[in-house]
């Protein structure tokens, strides 16, 4: 005879026993895999490549300036496009691996992308847009036109 703890779902202990067979019921197997995160059990053997990366966004007097956190990836690898006030940020980036031994060839690729693209408000001087990318962070400056920089305020005096 064995004897099992399980696990109610009210949170209670209760002694069971069972004598009949050992295999889980197929109450128990249900509860089993539906309590799963599913999400790493369909993606732990799957590499999905380079996800949607994060953007920070910041408004200046004087600028707009985009951050978007890339790290693994070199300036090359990035693609920016201005069409008609749409900013793109795009990359591709293939990855090939080749292990020759004596009896057997192992051969790995991947490939990963994405792309991001942001409508530019008319205030950007668009010919005046700058890029950098260092130690993972993609940075662009946007400097607004000179007629939309935010002047300071002033004192009107009354005559």
């Amino acid at each position: 005879m064995n004897a099992l703890m399980t696990v109610p779902k009210n949170g209670g202990l209760t002694r069971t026993t069972n004598s009949a067979t050992h295999l889980p019921t197929w109450s128990s197997l249900l509860d089993d895999f539906f309590n799963r995160d599913l999400t790493s059990v369909f993606s732990q053997n799957f590499n999905t490549g380079i996800s949607l990366p994060k953007v920070n966004i910041k408004e200046t007097a004087d600028a707009y300036f985009v951050e978007m956190a890339v790290p693994g990836l070199k300036k090359s690898d990035f693609q920016i496009d201005l069409e008609n006030q749409l900013l793109s940020i795009s990359t591709e980036v293939e990855e090939k691996s080749e292990e020759k031994e004596e009896n057997y060839t192992r051969r790995e690729f991947g490939y990963s992308s994405f792309k991001r693209s942001f409508t530019l408000p008319e205030t950007v001087d668009e010919e005046k847009i700058k890029a950098n990318y260092r130690e993972g962070i993609l940075s662009i400056h946007l400097p607004k036109k000179e007629e939309a920089k935010q002047k300071p305020p002033r004192n009107i005096k009354i005559s």
